[in-house]
């Protein structure tokens, strides 16, 4: 078993090719996928492609860049969306991105905690990205978990070790993307050799971030065994062993999804 727990099936360059992208997946060994939105004119399209194909699962989110464009989008029209189709399995992706700065930061704060509650409520996973946001996103997570927990992911880490150790006692689990496999990945390299077993999953974030040897190429969900190899390497691991492990990771943090 190996999953894919994030990529953009339904984002341009990938939907128009889809089926294949889906063959080559299953072809490297991925069996599961989780199909990420990032805004709310996606979500019809997502969770089609999650009642299509059986081995893809969806999410429902708003991304941080898109805030400023969702003023209206609160909790309940989260829940309501999500609680309505038992091929949605998480919340997102959602969070703080202060590199770019592609929305309001008091707007992206706002709706951060918008898919925080809407998680409490539904007991689905929240996906979070951060970027360039540590010390605000671990202040709302504190500050959320102690209204009531609620179970989380950090996709894509690329954080420092301070921010995982801060995510890890609060009860999240981290996932590590191709990002792990460049050359100038040393202190991301260093985070990923040390995440518990238990808490640690793989993704591509696709169609970005392909892994070496596909650096510069378009990511698709195949690329992740190539992320996991060098994983397993870098853990000092079998391949088949972080398979495993990463996989039952998955289906433990989502839940609503079935192998």
């Amino acid at each position: 078993m190996l999953v894919d727990s994030h990529c953009h099936l339904n984002y341009k360059g990938m939907a128009e090719q889809q089926a294949v992208l889906l063959e080559r997946a299953r072809a490297s060994g991925v069996t599961a996928m989780l199909n990420i939105s990032t805004r709310a004119s996606e979500w019809n399209e997502v969770t089609a492609t999650a009642h299509r194909e059986a081995d893809v699962w969806a999410s429902i989110g708003i991304h941080p860049h898109e805030a400023d464009a969702h003023p209206d989008m609160d909790t309940a029209r989260l829940v309501e969306r999500a609680a309505s189709d038992d091929r949605v399995v998480g919340i997102g992706e959602t969070g703080l991105d202060y590199y770019y700065d592609k929305s309001d930061r008091d707007e992206q704060r706002r709706c951060f905690r918008a898919h925080i509650a809407a998680s409490r409520q539904t007991g689905l996973p929240l996906i979070i990205h951060t970027r360039d946001a540590e010390a605000d996103t671990a202040a709302i997570l504190a500050e959320e978990m102690g209204k009531g927990a609620f179970p989380a992911l950090i996709h894509c880490f690329t954080a420092s070790a301070d921010f995982a150790g801060k995510v890890l006692d609060m009860g999240l689990s981290i996932s590590i993307s191709g990002i792990v496999t460049f050359k100038n990945a040393k202190d991301l390299q260093a985070v990923a050799k040390d995440i518990p077993a238990d808490r640690l999953l793989v993704e591509t974030d696709a169609p970005f971030l392909a892994p070496v040897p596909h650096r510069g190429k378009q990511g698709e969900p195949a690329f992740v065994a190539d992320t996991a190899r060098f994983l397993a390497d870098l853990r000092g691991e079998s391949y088949d062993q972080l398979c495993e492990t990463t996989s039952r990771n998955f289906y433990a943090l989502f839940s609503r999804a079935r192998p």
